[in-house]
C-alpha cells in the first residue's frame, strides 16, 4: 500500500467514524438502524478498489452526513420548542386557545415534513 492509499483509506475511516458519531445523536428508536445502514453502505463499497469512484463515494457520504446533522440538529430544535411550548402553556385553561395551539402546531409540523420531503428525507 502506497502512501496515496493509506491517505485515501485514512479518509473512508474517518468518514466511517464521522457517521457513527453522528447516528448517536439520532433518536434511540432509529440509532440501531441507521448505524445498520452505514455499516451495509460501508461494506457495499469495501472491495472498491477504482480511487476515483472512492473519493466519489467519501464526498457523497460526507453531504448525507452534513444532511443528516443539520436534520438532527432542526429536531433537536423542535424538542426543544415543543417543551418550551407545553411549558408556557401549562396552565392555560382556554380551550380556544388550546385549540389555536395544537393547530399551530400541527402547521409547524407540516412545514417541517414538507421541507424535509423537498430535501430528500
Amino acid at each position: 500500500m502506497d502512501l496515496r492509499d493509506f491517505l485515501l483509506r485514512a479518509r473512508v475511516l474517518k468518514l466511517y467514524r464521522k457517521a457513527l458519531r453522528i447516528s448517536g445523536r439520532a433518536p434511540t428508536s432509529a440509532r440501531a438502524d441507521l448505524r445498520q445502514t452505514i455499516r451495509r453502505e460501508m461494506e457495499n463499497n469495501r472491495n472498491c478498489n477504482d480511487k476515483q469512484r472512492i473519493r466519489f463515494l467519501i464526498s457523497e457520504g460526507l453531504n448525507k452526513l452534513k444532511g443528516l446533522d443539520e436534520m438532527l440538529d432542526m429536531q433537536a430544535d423542535l424538542r426543544q420548542t415543543i417543551r418550551r411550548e407545553m411549558e408556557n402553556n401549562r396552565n392555560c385553561n382556554d380551550k380556544q386557545r388550546i385549540r389555536f395551539l395544537i393547530s399551530e402546531g400541527l402547521n409547524k409540523l407540516k412545514g417541517l415534513d414538507e421541507m424535509l420531503d423537498m430535501q430528500g428525507y
